[in-house]
């Protein structure tokens, strides 16, 4: 791990909502606790800043973080963050000490290597990243920065499992060792999907004109034979009415 990453805190003691607000706010800091190793929990504050930029590196996401406590280095990893639902902001961080004696479990990034050359790709496969990070458990000393996956020979409709991914020495994938049914794809290449747009009628204006005209020809003959029918009705009671009357 060739990235190094300090982290300045002073601990904290005022807690509340309204306090980390006003914290966040006007001293520019980000609260946080630290636990584990079988030491207290401390709430701790950190430079917002400082925080913000080491947040912009991949690395510092899977790397053991030195945490200077009131000037007492602590080496922990980030095991929480939350973040405002809408704004650029870190509302709360979660640290964790670390035992160079006991195995730990992170999340580490993927990295995908020769995507473009790959063999699928070539012959207009399209890459599908079923993960962007593997959780992994090793020993402190052993965690990696990132695990790389490399595609070049990968076929049109191949598809690489976690089996079959190289993890580093004493690395190994927490999902394996649950068991052959958590063997996931990791990344695979298949033929890109053609969505049919339906065809649109086409509709024949000077033929709906004719159909058109017709209908009404017909409606108004219709019409007429009723008026003539009900004349005929009128006539024949007016011959019934005279008859009856002689």
């Amino acid at each position: 791990m060739s990235e190094v990453f300090e982290l300045e805190a002073q601990v904290r003691e005022n807690y509340g909502k309204a306090h980390s607000r006003r914290m966040r706010r006007l001293d520019n800091t980000v609260p946080a606790v630290i636990y584990g190793a079988g030491k207290d929990h401390v709430s701790i504050t950190l430079l917002g800043n400082k925080v913000r930029k080491a947040l912009q590196n991949e690395a510092f996401y899977s790397h053991i973080l030195t945490i200077k406590v009131n000037g007492k280095k602590e080496k922990a990893v980030i095991k929480a963050i939350q973040r405002h639902p809408h704004r650029q902001e870190i509302l709360h961080m979660d640290f964790l000490r670390i035992n160079a004696d006991e195995k730990l479990t992170m999340n580490v990034p993927v990295h995908f290597e020769n995507e473009e050359t790959a063999a699928g790709v070539k012959v207009g496969g399209v890459i599908n990243h079923n993960m962007s990070e593997i959780e992994v458990s090793c020993l402190p000393a052993d965690l990696p920065s990132f695990i790389a996956v490399d595609i070049e020979n990968l076929e049109m409709d191949g598809v690489i499992h976690l089996s079959q991914v190289k993890l580093p020495k004493g690395v190994e994938s927490v999902a394996l060792a649950l068991g052959e049914g958590h063997d996931f794809a990791v990344v695979s290449i298949h033929e890109p999907k053609v969505i049919e747009e339906p065809e649109e009628e086409v509709v024949d204006e000077e033929a709906e004109g004719e159909e058109g005209a017709e209908a009404a020809a017909e409606g108004e003959g219709g019409e007429k034979a009723t008026d003539d029918k009900g004349d005929a009705n009128k006539d024949n009671k007016k011959d019934g009415a005279k008859d009856s009357k002689d």
